[in-house]
């Protein structure tokens, strides 16, 4: 092999499209445990390849989505209670 034919070999080596790289997405704690895991599960994409990506983010996604759903289910406050006013 010569000289050319190595450096076309480290080159091809180094660059990977498909290689894992990290996003450089930076993620804020919201302070909602739940909400704050699923955030850093997005970290897991930084180390898979780039067709890998889609489970993470459908993972994260549909968690999200139960979160929100699990807010909307929580019950309010009692209703009042009705006013039985029997005069006779």
């Amino acid at each position: 092999m010569n000289d050319e034919d190595e450096t076309a070999a480290a080159a091809a080596a180094v660059y990977d499209p498909a290689a894992p790289a990290p996003l450089g997405a930076g993620r804020t704690p919201t302070g909602h445990a739940a909400v704050d895991a699923l955030l850093e599960r997005l970290g897991a994409a930084d180390d898979l390849p780039a067709d890998g990506h889609i489970a993470v983010y459908e993972d994260v996604h549909q968690g999200l989505r139960e979160a929100l759903t699990a807010l909307d289910a929580r019950p309010g406050p009692p209703a009042p209670l009705p006013s039985y006013d029997h005069r006779s």
